[in-house]
C-alpha cells in the first residue's frame, strides 16, 4: 500500500510539474524557455512582426476596414474597436503549422475576443474562444469563417460574471467533450480577473488535434475528423465586430510561440 501510493505521489508530481505555466520576466524568455524551443512573438515594445488584416467580417463597419485599434501601452498589445461596430483580427506576418502558442491575457469584461490558430487574411481559422463576457467562455474551440462554426466545441462552463461562472452538464441535450476541470466555487481562486492570466494552445497534424490549457490545466482537448484547413497559417488576436466596445478592451502580453514536429 505504502508503495501504491508513493507511485501515485510520484505520478501526480510529474504532472504538476508538466501543467506548469509558462513564468518568466515580461516579454523575456528565460534560458530554459529559450532551451525548449519558445521564441517572442511580441517584444513589448512595437507592433514589429504583426498586421490588422483588413478582409474579415469582424472589420466591416460601414465601409470601414482597418482591423480595429491596436496599440502598445504599459508593455502590452491592447485592441479595440477604432469606431462602434468595427472590430479585427491582428495577426502575425509569420506563418505557423504545428505550433504551441502561450500568452497572458487581462481583458476588460465584456469584450468578444479570441486567439487565432492557423488563420488567413480573412479570418478562417480554428480559434482557442476568449469569449470573456457574460455567458462566454474561455479556451473553447470554434471553426472561424469559412469553417463554418464548426467545430463549436466546449465544456459548458459559462461566464456570469468576472468571478462567477456556471457549470452546465449539458447543453441542449449536448455532453461536453470533456468536463470542466474544476468547481465553479474554485473558480474565482483559480481565474483572478483584473490580474494577468497565462492561456496556452496547441495545435498539431491535419486534421488538427488541438488542446487548449489555462494556468497548466488542460480545458479542452478534441480532434478534427477531416481535413479542411491549410496546413499552415498565422496566429491571430480577435476584436470583435458588432455593439460598441470603443472603450473596452482585450490586453495581451508575454506572446511566445514553439514550433513542433508534425505527427507521424
Amino acid at each position: 500500500m505504502k508503495q501504491s501510493l508513493s507511485f501515485l505521489t510520484a505520478i501526480g508530481i510529474i504532472a504538476l510539474c508538466c501543467a506548469t505555466p509558462l513564468i518568466g520576466e515580461e516579454n523575456a524568455l528565460t534560458a530554459e524557455q529559450k532551451a525548449q524551443g519558445w521564441i517572442l512573438l511580441f517584444d513589448g515594445t512595437s507592433l514589429k512582426g504583426w498586421h490588422a488584416t483588413t478582409q474579415t467580417g469582424h472589420s466591416s463597419a460601414s465601409g470601414h476596414k482597418t482591423g480595429g485599434r491596436w496599440v502598445i501601452e504599459n508593455g502590452a498589445i491592447i485592441g479595440s474597436q477604432d469606431i462602434p461596430g468595427n472590430g479585427g483580427i491582428l495577426l502575425t506576418d509569420e506563418l505557423f503549422g504545428d505550433f504551441e502558442v502561450s500568452l497572458e491575457m487581462n481583458n476588460d469584461f465584456g469584450p468578444d475576443s479570441g486567439l487565432f490558430l492557423r488563420c488567413d487574411e480573412k479570418g478562417t481559422s480554428y480559434q482557442a474562444m476568449i469569449d470573456y463576457h457574460a455567458d462566454g467562455n474561455l479556451m473553447g474551440f470554434y471553426g472561424e469563417g469559412a469553417l463554418g462554426g464548426k467545430p463549436h466545441v466546449f465544456n459548458f462552463a459559462f461566464l456570469k460574471e468576472p468571478g462567477q461562472i456556471k457549470i452546465a452538464a449539458d447543453n441542449k441535450g449536448v455532453k461536453p467533450v470533456i468536463p470542466f476541470p474544476m468547481s465553479a466555487e474554485e473558480w474565482p481562486k483559480f481565474w483572478v480577473h483584473g490580474q494577468w492570466n497565462e492561456l496556452r494552445a496547441r495545435i498539431v497534424g491535419n486534421p488538427p488535434h488541438i488542446t487548449t490549457w489555462i494556468k497548466g490545466v488542460v480545458f479542452m482537448d478534441w480532434t478534427e475528423t477531416e481535413k479542411r484547413h491549410p496546413d499552415k497559417g498565422g496566429i491571430g488576436l480577435q476584436v470583435h465586430g458588432g455593439g460598441d466596445f470603443t472603450k473596452q478592451f482585450v490586453r495581451y502580453r508575454n506572446i511566445r510561440v514553439k514550433r513542433l514536429e508534425p505527427l507521424k
